[in-house]
């Protein structure tokens, strides 16, 4: 039997292409196959190798084009027929992407592979409003929190833990399940009067932001017609926002008004090269 290729499971980031790792834009350019996520931009596809295969494989709420199951069968085939895999994923691979259940099919079947890791949303969407996470005095730490249901159950936390005033909460995939997180975080201690931000299409060109608190956070989601994809954060850190958080919905890349910038030459020469 041949030696199998070697998989990459690579973070794309939050969404724009100038905060892609310089190692993912040099294996997206030496690729042989691409296998992309939903959330992955064209401005980041457009850094694959124009030869490489692409293979779409989103998911949105209720519609997968495979399942999960499908892509890592298909992950192990490509390592059989290919040298060079790319596994994209929006954010982080290892937050809240499945990135580790691939990673365990990819062992069991005894295929070489490593994490490239990208900014998660939370850090990106809040970092694209000049908003920390953590803070002295605000925040001594930060939790990321899922509100993704499993086959229509509610989502179980730890309540009491996570209504703590003293730590930020970025929750994922949490539009659905809000009117439940917001109520038991409620119920468990954590004042209605707490800052809470809405980031929609968070680090794009089509990003929304909305300020708003705990307990006006559901009626908000709802008069603003907020889809997915959101970052929902939650935390006395974001009383900062009067002086520090941009005054528009605007995405911004650098200090000019131009629309989303790709790599600068001098970046992706290095990429390319290193």
């Amino acid at each position: 039997m041949s030696k199998p290729g070697y998989i990459y499971l690579v973070g794309a980031g939050p969404g724009d292409p100038e905060l892609l790792t310089l190692k993912a834009a040099r294996l997206l350019d030496r690729a042989d196959v691409v296998v992309y996520d939903r959330l992955v931009s064209e401005d980041i596809l457009d850094l694959v190798n124009p030869f490489a295969e692409r293979i779409y494989v989103g998911k949105s709420t209720g519609r997968h084009s495979l399942k999960q199951s499908e892509i890592n069968t298909l992950l192990v085939h490509l390592a059989h027929s290919h040298q060079h895999i790319v596994r994209l994923k929006g954010g982080d691979p290892y937050i809240f992407g499945r990135g580790g259940e691939e990673a365990e099919h990819l062992s069991l079947h005894e295929i070489p592979f490593e994490v490239v890791p990208g900014i998660t949303a939370a850090a990106g969407c809040m970092a694209k409003l000049n908003l920390p996470l953590t803070h002295r005095g605000l925040a001594t730490g930060v939790r990321f929190v899922t509100g993704h249901m499993q086959a229509d159950a509610m989502p179980t936390h730890d309540w009491r833990s996570l209504a703590d005033p003293n730590t930020t909460l970025a929750i994922y995939m949490g539009v659905k399940t809000m009117p439940l997180i917001a109520g038991k975080l409620m119920e468990h201690g954590l004042s209605g009067n707490t800052p809470a931000i809405i980031i929609e299409n968070g680090a794009t060109p089509e990003q929304r932001h909305f300020q708003t608190t705990l307990d006006h956070l559901c009626t908000d989601l709802d008069r603003m017609h907020v889809n997915p994809p959101c970052m929902i954060v939650i935390g006395r850190v974001l009383s900062l926002a009067d002086r520090l958080s941009l005054p528009a919905t605007r995405y911004m890349v650098d200090d000019t008004d131009q629309s989303i910038s790709v790599l600068s030459d001098k970046a992706l020469h290095y990429a390319k090269t290193a």
